[in-house]
C-alpha cells in the first residue's frame, strides 16, 4: 500500500480549469495509475482534499504506485510523492490513541411509502453527523477518546456540498464532512481494513478516507 500527495495549484486558475466537479477529481486520480487503465484493471483508490495553511492537497491511498508526473497534473510541480503506507500500518499498536482525520458521506436509507426499495439521504444536522460516526466505530475498530467530562474529542471541521455529475450529465450534490480528533485502537485488524478500505458511501468521490498520526508525547 502506498499513500501520496500533492498540492493543487490553485493559483493557475486554466490549469485547474477541468476541476469542476468531484468527478473530474476522480478522473484525475484514475488517470494517476496508467498501468492499471492499460491492464483493465479497475481497483478502489482511496482520495481526499485537504487543506493546510491556505494550501490544497490531494491525499491518496493506493495498493499500487501512482505515476508521479500523472499525479501533477493538476498540481504543482515537483509537489508529488509517495511513502510506503504498510510501514505506517505496521507501525500501529492496538490500544494506542491517535489523532485522526477522516473525510466521509454521512447517510442512512429510508423506505419510500410509494417505493418498496430503499432511498440514501444525507444526514444534514452537526449532531445527525457526529452519531453517524459514533455508531460506526466498533465496526472499523476504534473508539473516539473521551475527556474528563466525558465529552468526545471529536470536531467536525467542515461541511459542504461539492458537486457530481453523474450519468446523463444529471448534476447532483453530495454532503462532505470532515471530521478531527483523537481515537483509540480496540481492534488492530478491523482498524486497519478502515485505513486501507475506507469508511462510508461514496468513496470513489473523495469520501471514506481515514488517516491516523500518533498524539505527541
Amino acid at each position: 500500500m502506498y499513500l501520496s500527495r500533492v498540492e493543487i495549484d490553485t493559483n493557475d486558475r486554466q490549469k485547474i480549469s477541468d476541476l469542476t466537479h468531484l468527478g473530474s477529481y476522480h478522473n484525475w486520480v484514475e488517470q494517476s495509475f496508467p498501468d492499471e487503465i492499460k491492464q483493465g484493471t479497475r481497483l478502489r483508490h482511496l482520495w481526499r482534499i485537504d487543506e493546510f495553511s491556505n494550501k490544497k492537497y490531494l491525499l491518496l491511498v493506493s495498493k499500487n504506485k501512482p505515476k508521479l508526473n500523472n499525479l501533477e497534473r493538476y498540481g504543482v510541480p515537483y509537489t508529488a510523492a509517495t511513502k510506503d503506507y504498510d510501514r505506517l500500518l505496521n507501525q500501529l499498536v492496538e490500544g494506542k490513541k491517535y489523532r485522526f482525520r477522516l473525510t466521509a458521506n454521512p447517510t442512512y436509507r429510508i423506505t419510500d411509502s410509494k417505493s418498496e426499495k430503499p432511498r440514501v439521504v444525507p444526514h444534514i444536522t452537526i449532531l445527525q453527523q457526529t452519531n453517524w460516526l459514533l455508531e460506526r466505530t466498533k465496526k472499523h475498530g476504534f473508539e473516539i477518546v473521551r475527556d474528563s467530562k466525558e465529552v468526545y474529542k471529536l470536531n467536525i471541521s467542515e461541511r459542504d456540498w461539492p458537486r457530481l455529475r453523474r450519468k446523463g450529465n444529471h448534476l447532483i450534490k453530495l454532503s462532505r464532512v470532515t471530521f478531527d480528533g483523537i481515537l483509540q485502537i480496540t481492534d488492530l485488524s478491523k482498524f486497519k481494513l478502515a485505513l486501507i478500505n475506507g469508511i462510508g458511501r461514496e468513496k470513489a468521490y473523495g469520501m471514506g478516507l481515514l488517516t491516523v498520526i500518533p498524539l505527541e508525547k
